[in-house]
């Protein structure tokens, strides 16, 4: 039986996965047909493997696709021109071992002739043997190499990308490759970087000759929906097909591995899940909140290159706090170099001109990352923990009481502190009490499109229920009426009849505390502090 996997390569004869074929004619006719040299380049665990892997098949009746794995490369491999030529030279002999076509043996034996023939042969004669093949191919040959990045800091593989493009300028006299497909996280460009000291670095990679390729890898609502379906059919579980794949996809933005382990962790551990009613199905809006809180606490290899990333690269760092806790927005400018890198990693998006963090489950991962450098010594997250027997009552969270000890522990430790201080920190301060309490049982996220400078809007799911939280500075009556209104419209979104507001106002006659009230016959709970 198929399952959902979210380690390395996908099968369609072994995995529920999104269908790749509309993916993979778009990548022929736009790229591959025009004989275009290009580079796949995401973030971890982005299907880039999977990807090339369907491409080799789907393209086998039109073209000869040598395909190659750089990791399967040994450092030594680099060392110089002629080590690496002999190297690739045996990795294309094997890789021609796989291809249907009358003329295999032939091409193959040109390979092993170009070894035995010129055993110190580097990079000039390795291509002089590769146009001869091309050129007596029976068919176009595509090449195709993965993990690309296993080549950074090697000035050997840079001469190799100087010959592709050298022998892609002059195609139309000496036969080359038709195609070149290159996958991997950072771009070539980047590769270039690395091999320059700092004093050096330029913009001047030899692989300027590369199509720009734009095509979404993430998943759709509507191809998950696909991936569900065929679970379905296996299982008859009665999920709601729509309304699960929406539900995914508002947690992942259909980011691949996200996807798969939402999917992974309700299917194998759910109905294992102590805290999960039984008699609530697991394929639920429900179930995939459960999933996405025990995804959040695990150390997968995704989260531990973020963490790694944010320690390498400390202004990508600040700009995300920036982001998160101030409501700073940066406008996408891929010459900047933290905005480039997040992009590049995956972590961020281009979205109408604005920089956003990729999905709720980097952001929510991101949050509590920054907030774990507080915890242990900010004396809000202690009051917190002692209360937190206040605030469960039946296994129901008590929102209002959370209001109501937030407006008193703030006063109490807050109060005396400059409006400037309050302005830069209280949202994250009100987060900060927030986490512990509903630690390891619900989840909280921000709605991206309310997060500015003067206002963020918390969701938080616990066991099922959902509480909406307007987080918003003090700006006048005026403003703070068309927020209650705001919120009574947010409410509807949510299918809620109650909400909270939350404001930090620094007028000096301000009356702090807690009071229910009644806008467009939605309830809401308004505390001031």
């Amino acid at each position: 039986m198929r399952y959902f996997n979210t380690e390395g390569l996908c099968r369609p004869e072994e995995h529920y996965m999104v269908r790749l074929d509309d993916r993979m004619e778009q990548i022929q006719k736009l790229f591959v047909d025009r004989k275009k040299y290009f580079v796949i380049n995401r973030g971890r665990q982005y299907g880039k493997t999977t990807t090339l892997r369907a491409l080799e098949e789907y393209l086998k009746d039109d073209y000869i696709v040598l395909s190659l794995d750089f990791q399967e490369v040994g450092t030594e491999s680099f060392a110089d021109s002629v080590i690496f030529s002999q190297t690739l030279a045996r990795k294309l002999g094997a890789a021609f071992q796989y291809i249907e076509a009358e003329d295999q043996e032939q091409l193959q034996n040109m390979l092993y002739n170009f070894r035995k023939e010129h055993p110190r042969g580097g990079l000039d004669e390795l291509f002089d043997c590769i146009s001869s093949i091309c050129g007596r191919s029976s068919r176009p040959l595509v090449l195709m190499i993965d993990e690309v990045d296993s080549a950074s800091n090697n000035q050997v593989f840079i001469d190799f990308l100087a010959q592709l493009r050298a022998y892609y300028l002059k195609r139309d006299k000496t036969p080359t490759f038709h195609s070149v497909i290159l996958a991997g996280v950072y771009n070539i460009k980047n590769l270039k970087l690395k091999l320059r000291p700092e004093s050096e670095h330029q913009y001047n990679s030899p692989w300027n000759i590369a199509a720009a390729f734009r095509l979404p890898m993430s998943f759709s609502e509507t191809q998950i929906a696909g991936m569900l379906q065929a679970y379905e059919a296996d299982y008859h579980t009665g999920m709601d097909l729509q309304a699960v794949a929406a539900e995914i996809y508002a947690y992942t933005s259909g980011y691949p591995v996200l996807v798969s382990a939402v999917c992974k962790y309700i299917d194998e551990e759910l109905s294992y899940d102590e805290e999960f009613d039984s008699q609530q199905p697991y394929w639920s809006k429900r179930g995939v909140a459960q999933a996405v809180r025990k995804i959040l606490f695990e150390n997968i290899p995704l989260f531990e290159s973020m963490v790694r990333h944010l320690d390498d690269y400390l202004e990508m760092k600040k700009m995300f706090q920036a982001i998160l806790f101030q409501g700073s927005e940066f406008s996408y400018n891929p010459d900047v170099k933290e905005i480039s890198l997040a992009c590049m990693f995956g972590y961020a998006v281009d979205e109408k001109g604005k920089v956003h963090i990729a999905n709720r489950i980097f952001e929510t991962r991101l949050y509590n990352y920054f907030y774990a450098e507080e915890e242990l010594s900010n004396a809000i997250v202690q009051e917190a923990k002692r209360d937190k027997s206040y605030f469960i009552h039946d296994g129901r969270l008590d929102m209002d009481t959370v209001m109501r000890r937030f407006v008193t522990t703030f006063e109490d430790i807050y109060g005396q502190n400059s409006e400037k201080f309050i302005e830069d920190n209280g949202r994250r301060l009100f987060l900060l009490y927030l986490k512990p309490i509903i630690n390891g049982t619900g989840n909280y996220y921000i709605e991206a499109r309310t997060r500015n400078e003067k206002r963020t809007d918390v969701i938080v799911d616990y066991l099922g229920e959902q509480f909406i939280i307007e987080l918003k500075i003090w700006h006048g009556n005026e403003y703070n009426e068309r927020g209650e209104k705001q919120l009574a419209a947010y409410l509807d979104d949510y299918h809620q009849e109650k909400g909270y507001l939350l404001s930090f106002n620094f007028n000096q006659k301000k009356e702090t505390g807690v009071k229910e009230i009644t806008i467009d016959g939605k309830r809401i709970v308004e505390a001031v502090v």
